[in-house]
Order: C-alpha cells, then structure tokens, then sequence
C-alpha cells in the first residue's frame, strides 16, 4: 500500500510551514536584513526577530518596531535579506522593493 504523500522528499512549502527543529534539515526562522532609510540613503543591517527599536544611524529615525515575533519595518522602508553576505531581495516577503 503506497503512501499518499513523499515523506522524504516533501515540498519546500510543507518545509517551511514546520517547526525548525521538526524540518528534514535543521534551520532557523530568523534572518539579517538590510535596511534602507528613505531619509538619508543609509543602509543599516537589522535581525529579523529584533526585540528593541532598530534607529538609523545618520538620521536617527525608527526602522523597525519590535513584536512578539518578528520585527515590523516603518512605513516607506526598503530591504534586502542576507544569506551568507550575499544579499537577494525579500520584497515578496515584505510586499516592498528595493530601490
């Protein structure tokens, strides 16, 4: 009797809807993104689960205000995701372009 559904090679959605630690590959949640102020054009790197105000450092305006989980980018800011200091646009994540 054959299984309904491919229990080692699942689907990369089922994969990131598990818990971290239940994935066939440990990996975490979180992630580095850099942060563009539309204010002064300074990009400042920020942790995706940031537990306190994130300010720009030329300006010293608010990027980002902590959650329970994940951190909410102010209104009008760009970013960029990191993975392993490479940077790719998260826009589909955050419904914002770079630019």
């Amino acid at each position: 009797m054959p299984l309904a559904k491919d229990l080692l090679h699942p689907t990369a959605e089922e994969e990131k809807r598990r818990h971290k630690k239940k994935r066939l590959v440990q990996s975490p949640n979180s992630y580095f993104m850099d942060v563009k102020c539309p204010g002064c054009y300074k990009i400042t790197t920020v942790f995706s689960h940031a537990q306190t105000v994130v300010l720009c450092v030329g300006c010293s305006t608010v990027l980002c205000q902590p959650t329970g989980g994940k951190a909410r980018l102010t209104e009008g800011r760009r970013c960029l995701e990191r993975v392993n200091d490479q940077s790719f646009a998260c826009a589909s994540r955050l419904r914002l372009g770079w630019g």
